[in-house]
């Protein structure tokens, strides 16, 4: 038996949740992987040693002195959505935070900030601003994400190129350090977990509440499909290079929001423009993306319904909250790194020839781009600054996956690794975790990681905060490492110029 499993740790998680049976639940307790663990990917089994449901800051700040005092490692969970689990720590011997009770709320109606609890979800922070005073922040399409997830990683969705990511939005937060401290956070105190917790938060500790800016709530909105099917896959080549072309103008209005969805049953380029039905005309998708299955477009007159309108879409592609076997990978892409058109070709003639293992996959580009870019790289460890586009894919087993279905993603990613010019320096985006990652860290945080390794040295030396992709402490660093460091500032220095001169 193991020391997560001792009495003495279950007695002092006990005490530290006034003894409350309904505040924890240990390994051993009837439908304990069910009901409590439920892990988001059911193709990584985890175990943690206990799952926690604290009601105050106080009481978080006592399990993570357990945990400290125990040797064990602690994570938090508010959605739950890592698609490698590593809301639950991602290995045994973990204590597994769950935020689900903290969900106050008050808007301040003479700055129009929001104060938000961790553990509420997308589709309760949309509802909620709503109701008071019709406002909004950027944020992803699935409700069932949580905001203390989401906010601390990035939170990219339609809106973000108008307003940024969700953490852009972010003024002020709590936090619970690896010390059981609880400290208020800004631009103005604890600056550097200020810093920290807005793009790599899970490694530094544990948010509970949150200040958000708000803004008013969009109008008038047109939501648009353009879906294309049939075979071959290389037949829709010539369309994703005119969408490329089309989004990386630098002049494209940041009130244009798009995708382009590649599936089992074809390609479709969706999205949302805010603004007015004669705006979007003036578009002329039609003429852009010209033979079309089934052209749709859809006036949306009001915030939730729009909102409403992206969880729609979500629950098509991906499931939405349910829990399934999944395989993913992803790839940043920036204005220097537009895949050339020989790759484009090369990458539809592969979706013809691979032998997929499963129906149900998705390959999702998704852009980015406008305000999020017109935040610097160094401003918050958030380090994807200059993302036109995300390539996100992934695959869902059934019943459970096989080598086929992630040799399939493996070898796309590859394709396109291979095939456009700088694809050893493509970054990867830490909400589409990827745990066949060799060196995560480096593709998370980018030129931002060294600077995470020394606050993390110095506030959480012991790695109180830890999955098997956080941010290191300095001073641990492997010799291989730094290495790897060396090799990647040469690298940084082509991305600079190729910043400044592409």
């Amino acid at each position: 038996m193991g020391a997560a499993q001792s009495t003495p740790v279950i007695k002092a998680l006990k005490q530290a949740l006034d003894n409350d049976d309904d505040l924890y639940a240990f390994p051993g307790r009837p439908l304990y992987q069910l009901r409590y663990v439920k892990p988001y990917n059911m193709d990584r089994p985890v175990k943690p040693a206990a799952i926690t449901y604290p009601k105050t800051k106080e009481q978080v700040a006592a399990i993570v002195k357990v945990a400290a005092d125990f040797g064990l490692k602690v994570q938090p969970r508010s959605g739950g959505h890592s698609y490698a689990n590593y809301c639950l720590g991602g290995v045994n011997g973990c204590i597994v935070i769950d935020l689900k009770r903290f969900q106050q709320f008050k808007m301040d109606e003479m700055t129009w900030n929001a104060t938000v609890g961790a553990g509420t979800l997308l589709g309760d922070v949309t509802k909620r601003m709503h109701d008071a005073g019709n406002r909004a922040v950027a944020h992803g399409t699935c409700p069932q994400v949580g905001v203390g997830g989401q906010a601390t990683i990035g939170g990219l969705g339609p809106s973000s190129r108008m307003w940024g990511s969700l953490l852009d939005h972010i003024s002020e937060m709590e936090v619970v350090l690896a010390d059981s401290s609880i400290v208020r956070a800004s631009a103005t105190q604890n600056t550097d977990i200020f810093w920290a917790c807005r793009g790599a938060g899970a490694s530094f500790g544990i948010v509970t509440e949150f200040i958000l800016r708000t803004k008013p709530e969009p109008g008038e909105a047109i939501q648009y499909s353009f879906s294309f099917t049939g075979r071959p896959y290389a037949s829709l080549a010539k369309l994703f290079k005119k969408w490329q072309t089309f989004v990386a103008d630098p002049k494209l209005t940041r009130k244009f929001a798009t995708s382009v969805v590649i599936t089992e049953l074809g390609m479709v380029i969706t999205g949302t423009f805010f603004g007015s039905r004669a705006e979007y005309d003036a578009l002329q998708l039609s003429k852009l993306f010209p033979g079309s299955a089934n052209a749709h477009t859809v006036v949306l007159k009001d915030w939730l319904g729009t909102v409403a309108s992206w969880a729609e879409d979500a629950a098509l592609q991906l499931g939405g909250g349910i829990a399934s076997p999944i395989y993913t990978k992803s790839m940043t892409f920036n204005g220097c790194h537009l895949i050339p058109d020989a790759a484009i070709e090369r990458m539809f003639a592969y979706l013809d020839i691979v032998k997929k293992g499963t129906p149900i996959w998705f390959i999702i580009f998704d852009l980015e781009g406008g305000a999020i870019n017109d935040v610097p790289a160094a401003a918050t460890a958030y380090a994807h600054r200059d993302a036109l586009f995300y390539m996100q894919s992934y695959a869902v087993g059934i019943p459970k996956l096989r080598a086929r279905t992630r040799g399939f993603l493996r070898g796309f990613h590859d394709v396109l690794l291979k095939s456009v010019p700088g694809g050893d320096t493509f970054g990867a985006y830490a909400g589409y975790v990827d745990p066949e990652l060799t060196d995560g860290q480096r593709q998370y945080w980018r030129g931002n990681l060294s600077r995470l390794e020394e606050i993390k040295a110095e506030v959480d030396p012991g790695e109180v905060f830890w999955n098997p992709q956080s941010v290191r402490p300095a001073g641990g660093v492997e010799m291989e490492k730094m290495g790897r460091l060396r090799k990647t500032e040469r690298r940084r220095f082509g991305d600079v110029f190729c910043g400044l001169f592409c």
